[in-house]
């Protein structure tokens, strides 16, 4: 996250209770006096360590560190949170990870109910996926459960998940989407014109989309009124939760028909060829111990795993929805713990979105990287795309130090695809032409001809800030 000169990280400014703030590169987190009562119960309830041991709370420890700069006389603790090894954004997830984001919350705010406190945020933003798990990162975002009062956070679940989930579940997975758009969620009335009249005979989305969608618009002009003493008991809130999961679990997607979901299964490499480069891309980055890879282009994982096995954190982005889903099923069906699918498109990545646009990163100030993979990649942005290759070299130094990069020659059957129904714009799309390209920014430690093809894998250290 960006990080303003008094130290406060750009996108902890919402809640009164405290803020991120960076120091000498590591991070802490300022708990106010505001938030000084419901700290200690969430502490001496025990429900923080029950949190922590079911990997549904990232762990923290109380630290002897000034305050930050800014509010100081505010603040009543400093403590030092772990750090996510890498910050995702909900449009970047995949059906499943938003899934178990949202089951993940729901779970959060029913075992905080038992021991007599709520959950006041249900923010996407607040999940992050850290050993392989759906995360909650805000240590803030509980209080003090007080009897007879609904869940403050209803309305924000059911738009940053519920609705999310069931136009990609009904409609089509690109409406995950919406969520770059609507920052603070996608708007109940948008979601429940979009979805098909059916949903109305599902209890759990004609409750929590379509009648709450109306009954929204139908107060929205009306003085906010306090909630009756009594209005709501704890089990009466029990059962709105365990409803909601319900209504959650029965939502599912099955990839099909997307481009490169089966790409593995369509393309031209041999066994052998298939396995000499897995067998570079290891060896390669066990040579350079990055301790945070990007696979730019990873589609089902399987080269990310060759990084991931070096012990690198590796984020593996695809523009498949399809091949991100399944990536992440392998994730869990694993239990890999270093290994972070995204869903993101290299021509259009994700931007700074929110206040100022500040409070959510670019795809490029989340990086650089130690080391990139571009794996079958360049082809598509070059000639697909239009990219010159000086451009493509530009982009991919300010990414990463070190790059693992294939050149898919014109010869190839992959690239005579792509060439079928276009004309032939691209007179510098020739190995001589990418090399002359890349060492603008990179230098060249070696090449190696991909078994059984006419490919070449790379290893580039970059040299330049051009």
């Amino acid at each position: 996250m960006a990080t303003p000169s008094n130290g406060q990280l750009s996108a902890s400014f919402r809640d009164p209770s405290g803020f991120l703030f960076s120091r000498n590169g590591i991070l802490y987190r300022q708990i106010n006096r505001a938030y000084a009562e419901d700290y200690a119960r969430l502490m001496d309830s025990g429900l923080y360590e029950k949190l922590v041991k079911a990997n549904l709370l990232i762990p923290h420890v109380e630290v002897d560190q000034a305050a930050a700069d800014v509010k100081r006389e505010a603040a009543f603790k400093i403590i030092q949170p772990e750090r996510a090894p890498f910050i995702s954004y909900p449009y970047e997830w995949s059906f499943s990870q938003l899934k178990d984001a949202a089951l993940a919350t729901l779970s959060i705010h029913k075992r905080a109910l038992k021991l007599g406190m709520s959950l006041k945020d249900a923010s996407a933003y607040n999940i992050q996926f850290v050993r392989g798990k759906a995360m909650l990162i805000d240590t803030l975002s509980f209080e003090i459960y007080k009897e007879g009062e609904p869940w403050t956070a209803y309305k924000q679940f059911c738009q940053h998940f519920l609705a999310p989930l069931a136009l990609m579940s009904y409609r089509d997975i690109r409406l995950s989407q919406l969520l770059r758009v609507y920052i603070d969620g996608v708007p109940l009335d948008l979601a429940s014109a979009l979805l098909p009249f059916k949903t109305k005979f599902n209890f759990g989305l004609l409750t929590h989309i379509h009648i709450h969608a109306g009954s929204q618009k139908r107060y929205s002009d009306k003085a906010v009124e306090q909630p009756r003493k009594g209005s709501m008991s704890q089990q009466a809130m029990i059962g709105l939760i365990e409803n909601l999961e319900s209504t959650v679990k029965k939502l599912s997607w099955t990839p099909a028909g997307t481009e490169w979901g089966a790409y593995y299964d369509a393309t031209n490499y041999s066994d052998a060829a298939f396995e000499h480069k897995k067998q570079l891309v290891h060896e390669w980055t066990v040579e350079k111990k990055p301790a945070l890879v990007w696979d730019l282009g990873g589609n089902t994982g399987v080269f990310s795993r060759e990084a991931a096995a070096s012990g690198a954190f590796t984020v593996s982005f695809d523009i498949d929805p399809a091949a991100v889903e399944q990536n992440y099923q392998v994730v869990k069906k694993n239990k890999e713990q270093n290994l972070l699918p995204l869903v993101l498109d290299l021509t259009n990545p994700s931007p700074a979105i929110g206040w100022d646009h500040v409070e959510r990163d670019s795809f490029g100030q989340r990086g650089p990287a130690d080391m990139a993979l571009a794996l079958a990649v360049i082809h598509h942005l070059a000639i697909s795309n239009n990219v010159p290759l000086a451009q493509l070299a530009q982009f991919f130094a300010a990414r990463a130090k070190w790059l693992v990069i294939e050149f898919v020659p014109k010869s190839d059957s992959q690239v005579k695809r792509l060439l079928a129904s276009r004309k032939d714009i691209f007179p510098d799309y020739s190995k001589d032409g990418f090399e002359a390209a890349f060492k603008e920014y990179f230098k060249i430690h070696k090449v190696e001809a991909v078994k059984d093809s006419e490919r070449h894998l790379y290893l580039m250290e970059c040299v330049s800030g051009k």
